[in-house]
């Protein structure tokens, strides 16, 4: 079967399916002091997660949190789980998007900035906390939307072409300039290998044969 065009292989990543079992990492994200791009109400905030390719160094969305509604100051409950392979850099990226409708397309909702870490940065850091500014940076414009797009960035710099620099009137934002701060928390999670017996039992079952019960 082929590989579809738009999922990552864990070849692609230098993932090797029978090296050494990795220990897997869940990631809270927090974000305080976000933009705020409604004007009757606070954002909708909703954070994307990416990882990058080790060999291509494409980016790839690893997964979304839920929308919070109308805060500047979320606290989002669904969390990333990932494998942790000490001997790699596990560059990781993160988007904030103020959710304007039910569409999954992200080109139809606000840029609100973005952040770039690696897995070790945060597992490294004191409490396994990790806070980062988030920024604008350089955008680029959706073709049918309009709206400002993150900069894809391999983390040390921009490689788009193409890019504008974003203004506040097409962003809410100063581009290069804070817009908010992210919180990433690390928690290793234990391997499960208790064995679990359990019983069953039923009660006025159908009686099924004709000389005899079920």
């Amino acid at each position: 079967m082929e590989q579809p065009e738009d999922m990552a292989s864990l070849n692609e990543f230098g993932f090797l399916a029978s090296s050494i079992p990795a220990p897997k990492v869940e990631i809270t994200v927090s974000c305080r002091n976000l933009l705020d791009k409604d004007m009757f109400s606070k954002s909708d905030p909703l954070c994307v997660m990416y990882t990058q390719g080790m060999e291509n160094k494409q980016w790839r969305e690893f997964g979304r949190t839920e929308v919070i509604d109308n805060t500047l100051n979320p606290d989002f409950v669904r969390k990333f789980i990932v494998d942790y392979f000490f001997e790699e850099k596990q560059n990781l990226r993160f988007d904030l998007y103020d959710v304007d409708s039910k569409s999954p397309d992200l080109s139809k909702h606000d840029f609100l900035g973005q952040a770039f870490c690696t897995l070790g940065e945060i597992v490294g850091s004191s409490g396994s906390r990790l806070e980062k500014p988030l920024t604008i940076g350089a955008f680029s414009l959706n073709s049918r939307t309009g709206k400002p797009m993150p900069a894809v960035s391999n983390g040390s710099g921009l490689w788009m072409e193409g890019l504008r620099t974003a203004g506040p009137e097409a962003s809410g934002g100063v581009p290069g300039k804070k817009c908010g701060t992210i919180i990433l928390s690390a928690e290793e999670l234990s391997n499960c290998r208790d064995v679990a017996t359990m019983q069953f039992c039923a009660n006025k079952l159908d009686k099924k044969d004709f000389f005899g019960k079920s």
